[in-house]
């Protein structure tokens, strides 16, 4: 330890002597903000496609990077032989000679870049991933790395670092982590087979690489890295098995080299990352020498910015040219969308009092959103729907009405809604079609049920509370309240309902289910338990299209909704149909 104080005190004091520190420059490299850096060194064979004003080029040695800058775009230097610097995990060097090759490697890299502040890229950090307590050897080769960044960064150079796994965070190796990020950013290695996502269309693809980056950063910020020293590097390598186009059809490649970019984009400006690299490029292999590299490259470029390459010219027919699809381009005051339908934080906010949770008032949402797809509702149905309610439970007054909605935590505005709710159910379940009970399930229910009220009716049209017939016994269970109430007579009386209104007479009085004999109260027992089993197969089938189309909403930060069946009547029971 004595020795290696005292190489680091000789080398620090050559940093505060050296004559070029008075004339340091950065490069050009923007210091604050998100960049994009793309490796472009003379293994890309169509590197000019990236000699541009707006990008910035990694490369290595002295021919290439010159060239990059003469024609626009900003250098990085990209030492492509870490191992060569520090050591491995098994053969860790002598820290004095880790200090000698930073020197070095220092020196290549201001003169390549043409500036004394380089950014200088290491290819590739090794065992990321290992446990604590960690060997004696990996331990000096985590320490030769540490003081390999701290060397540069001492020299004037900005270091960054690629992680191609998932990091251990635990114990000393977090301290580690932390201490790394003094002196250097940290990029995270993000590869993935292009034909998984295009399957999985522009939405749904989008969020798995939106959350993918996520994940990713996430490794690091939950032990406490700013986000704002960290990057992600996506890959276009055509080499099969080692992620990235994976044999994937032209077109859906281009499609997946688009929402990639996009996808950085996004989750870039949600954290504050520091930095999006590409990779890839290089035409090292045969597998690498892939003819439609440039026009990937060219979709890569222009998908970040569109004044950096004409891709919907470079592509030709077949290419989703769209930026819009699948992204998180939602309007104020909205926190998903569903093919063009907004769920509102309005509608959210108005439905969670009811619920006394958000996220299940999100999920009600959310079902909302779905059974309108299916059914279409217009204003004044719900208004008339609304009087039905106020004059079957409140006597038509309004103002005991509001009352009831108070006490429920309701506006008016939510309960509308929950009418409307109610009154797609009904149009839904009526389409189902439903099989007869059996004897056992009919005798089960006449001798559960016995002590409710029944009452034998006639109505000018069918009713679905008689099971769709013009006369027979209503089962306080499902009939209108006002069935019960009507005085007995040949009179007619209108019932409005929210379902519309019937004109109805009652044929005689009140009595219970119970007293009726089973074979008289049977088709009234039948109804019912059809009605039951409509009720069951609608939740199924809300359960099942809500799976379905929860992956093809948008919604903000990609936080999907819950999906599930919420009965928002279990709060407010007077706003259930009929």
């Amino acid at each position: 330890m004595k020795r290696l104080l005292l190489i680091l005190l000789v080398v620090c004091a050559g940093f505060a002597a050296a004559p070029h520190r008075a004339a340091a420059d950065n490069c050009g490299i923007p210091e604050k903000g998100t960049i994009w850096v793309d490796f472009a060194d003379g293994s890309v064979p169509f590197w000019q496609t990236f000699a541009r004003p707006g990008v910035i080029a990694a490369a290595a040695n002295f021919i290439y990077p010159p060239q990059l800058r003469a024609l626009g775009a900003k250098t990085v230097y990209f030492d492509l032989n870490f191992r060569l610097r520090v050591g491995t995990p098994n053969e860790p060097f002598d820290p004095g000679v880790v200090i000698n090759r930073a020197n070095r490697l220092y020196s290549t890299a201001a003169m390549s870049s043409g500036c004394t502040e380089p950014v200088i890229t290491e290819n590739e950090l090794n065992g990321a991933n290992l446990v604590t307590p960690w060997t004696a050897n990996n331990a000096a080769y985590r320490r030769n790395v540490l003081i390999y960044l701290q060397t540069l960064s001492a020299l004037g150079a900005h270091p960054v670092i690629l992680v191609p796994s998932a990091p251990y965070m635990g114990d000393e190796a977090g301290d580690w982590w932390r201490q790394v990020v003094q002196y250097a950013e940290v990029v995270r290695e993000s590869y993935f087979a292009a034909p998984t996502i295009a399957k999985q269309g522009p939405i749904e693809g989008s969020r798995t690489l939106r959350n993918l980056f996520r994940k990713r950063v996430a490794e690091f910020t939950s032990a406490g890295l700013p986000a704002s020293k960290l990057g992600v590097m996506l890959g276009f390598q055509t080499t099969r098995g080692s992620g990235g186009r994976e044999g994937a059809p032209l077109n859906s490649w281009l499609e997946v080299t688009k929402l990639q970019a996009l996808a950085a984009k996004q989750v870039a400006s949600e954290v504050g990352l520091r930095a999006v690299w590409s990779w890839g490029w290089a035409a090292w292999s045969t597998g690498e020498r892939d003819a439609d590299k440039p026009t990937a490259a060219c979709v890569w470029l222009w998908a970040r910015d569109q004044s950096l390459c004409n891709a919907p010219a470079v592509t030709g027919k077949g290419f989703n040219a769209s930026l819009t699809q699948g992204q998180l381009t939602l309007p104020g005051g909205t926190r998903c969308t569903l093919y063009g339908r907004p769920i509102t934080e309005s509608t959210i906010s108005s439905l969670t009092p009811i619920t006394g949770d958000p996220d299940v008032a999100y999920s009600a949402a959310f079902a909302r959103a779905v059974t309108s797809l299916q059914v279409k509702l217009k204003a004044k149905q719900l208004a008339t729907a609304e009087r039905a309610v106020v004059a079957a439970h409140f006597g038509g007054s309004f103002a005991r009405y509001r009352a009831a909605l108070g006490k429920a935590h309701a506006s008016q505005g939510a309960a509308r809604g929950v009418i409307g709710d109610e009154l797609r159910r009904a149009a839904i379940e009526s389409g189902f079609r439903v099989g007869g009970p059996s004897a056992e399930e009919i005798s089960e229910y006449y001798e559960t049920y016995g002590a409710t009220r029944a009452r034998l009716v006639q109505t000018k049209t069918s009713a679905p509370w008689l099971g769709n017939r013009k006369r027979g016994y209503a089962l306080e269970s499902t009939a209108p309240p006002q069935v019960f109430s009507l005085p007995q007579g040949g009179r007619w009386h209108s019932i409005n309902t929210m379902r519309g209104t019937f004109q109805v007479r009652a044929l005689d009085a009140p009595v219970s289910l119970g007293a009726l004999p089973l074979d008289i109260a049977t088709p009234a027992v039948v109804a019912a338990l059809q009605g039951i089993a409509r009720s069951d197969r609608y939740e199924s089938w809300l359960l099942a299209r809500e799976k379905v189309l929860d992956d093809q909403a948008v919604c903000r930060r990609d936080a999907q909704p819950e999906v599930g069946v919420v009965e928002l009547t279990d709060y407010l029971p007077f706003l259930a149909a009929d």
